[in-house]
């Protein structure tokens, strides 16, 4: 009985030491360059200002990346002429942001985007989870082009950790449909 009564005290007084809690995780704090842009200069049907810190990359039927050697990212660019198929390439495009809806949590409305003086209409979908793509937009002149962007790492996604890198290259995207031309 003594030996229970020390053992049970033992316990008693080891247990009432200070609360130990684990120390959360740490988090890099990052800084992004200062924005300057810079219109790119391939033979193509259009043409949009990037961000100074990218890199163009030039890929068949008129498509390319624009890379962020930086952020270890890329905006993949797919051009397709209109040929009386402007309702189709719209559902693709919108059938291609709802592909991520399995591993998104949320897949925010489009923000709508029109510039009549230089015919560029658009859409702008922000994916939020750990979907492939996270931001993805398309645009067009309702008559011949028809121009779509897409957001990858070249990473896993975990949305937590890239979300500033997301609304640095988010913003950057909107800066391309804002500047896009047709040639």
């Amino acid at each position: 009985m003594r030996k229970l009564f020390l053992l049970v005290s033992a316990i008693f007084l080891i247990s009432c030491g200070e609360e130990m809690l684990p120390k959360p995780k740490g988090y890099l704090s990052l800084e992004y360059p200062e924005k300057t842009y810079k219109r790119i200069m391939l033979h193509k049907p259009y043409s949009f200002e990037t961000a100074q810190i990218t890199q163009s990359k030039d890929l068949p039927k008129n498509w390319m990346n624009v890379e962020y050697p930086t952020l270890k990212a890329s905006v993949d660019i797919t051009y397709r002429p209109i040929e009386g198929n402007l309702r189709e390439l719209l559902m693709e495009s919108e059938k291609l942001v709802f592909e991520h809806a399995i591993k998104a949590d949320q897949i925010t409305a489009p923000v709508e985007y029109a510039n009549p003086d230089k015919k560029v209409y658009g859409s702008v979908y922000q994916i939020l989870g750990n979907a492939a793509s996270q931001v993805q937009f398309h645009a067009t002149d309702s008559s011949k082009h028809f121009l779509k962007g897409s957001l990858f790492f070249y990473t896993k996604p975990n949305y937590d950790s890239i979300l500033p890198a997301v609304e640095y290259i988010k913003n950057d995207m909107i800066h391309m449909m804002e500047t896009l031309e047709w040639k």
